[in-house]
């Protein structure tokens, strides 16, 4: 009797088998197990807590990203191979620093708009007085000549102690201007501010050479002043010359002469006087 009460008095346990212990994974029912727990965690599905199917699945994506990233890449070294032989093709490396370039690509002295050519072709016109002058001759008109010529003029009286770059300058740019405004009051077809820089800066040659010879055996002396003069009256010439073909002006010839003749006269000057600070 007091058995049969100690017996009732407990229940009996279960077995661990009878129901499974499922903290964290899914139900088979789809029904959740407990509250806290949902069944489905979607967030995990295919890279944690994922099955046998989610692990297939994910080492069949995680394979296909391999097989593009294998794609990418022999086409990123087939492009590479091809623009290796495109360089190859072209040239060596060094080449890269040359005047050379791609095929019918232009040169650097076209694309900066140098003509060697029409430089030399205008300094030869420039020596020669005696020559008739194109009218056409300025159609091409650049100041890369003008620009060599008035600094080789300013680096000559330099190495002769006559260091005047301002002067040159600043004498050149105000002459520009005030034979600019003259010849387009004077003409009627006129002619811009660039191309009287041009033909300036051309006509200027006569007077590096008087600063060449003032830097060897000096020019402040009786024969450095007839020197001085021819160089003015051949840089006038060569430069009234141009103005008059250009601007059809052979009337007017010496109206053109005369303030052209100032100007490469303060030149002759800056070539023989030092300037004193």
């Amino acid at each position: 009797m007091s058995s049969h009460l100690f017996q009732n008095s407990y229940p009996q346990a279960q077995p661990y088998g009878s129901e499974p212990l499922a903290f964290f994974g899914s139900n088979p029912s789809g029904s959740s197990t407990s509250p806290y727990y949902p069944a489905s965690r979607t967030s995990l599905e295919g890279n944690v807590g994922g099955g046998p199917s989610s692990y297939a699945s994910g080492s069949m994506g995680s394979m296909g990203n391999m097989g593009n990233m294998g794609n990418m890449g022999s086409m990123g070294s087939m492009s590479g191979a091809r623009l290796g032989g495109v360089m190859a093709s072209e040239g060596r490396w060094w080449e890269a620093f040359g005047t050379g370039g791609f095929e019918g690509e232009p040169s650097l002295m076209e694309e900066l708009g140098i003509n060697p050519g029409h430089i030399l072709q205008k300094s030869l016109t420039v020596l020669n007085p005696l020559s008739k002058v194109n009218a056409h001759i300025m159609d091409d008109a650049d100041l890369a000549g003008p620009f060599v010529f008035c600094f080789a003029f300013a680096f000559v009286l330099l190495l002769s102690g006559k260091p005047q770059f301002s002067y040159i300058y600043g004498v050149g740019l105000l002459g520009t201007t005030a034979i600019y405004l003259l010849l387009n009051l004077m003409s009627d077809s006129g002619i811009d501010a660039y191309r009287t820089a041009s033909v300036l800066g051309y006509c200027l040659l006569p007077m590096v050479g008087l600063g060449g010879i003032g830097m060897a055996v000096g020019i402040d002396h009786p024969i450095g002043y007839a020197l001085a003069a021819v160089s003015i009256v051949w840089c006038t010439h060569s430069a009234s010359a141009i103005f008059v073909a250009c601007l059809r002006m052979d009337h007017q010839r010496l109206l053109v002469a005369y303030p052209v003749g100032l100007l490469y006269g303060c030149f002759a000057l800056l070539s023989i006087f030092n300037v004193k600070k």
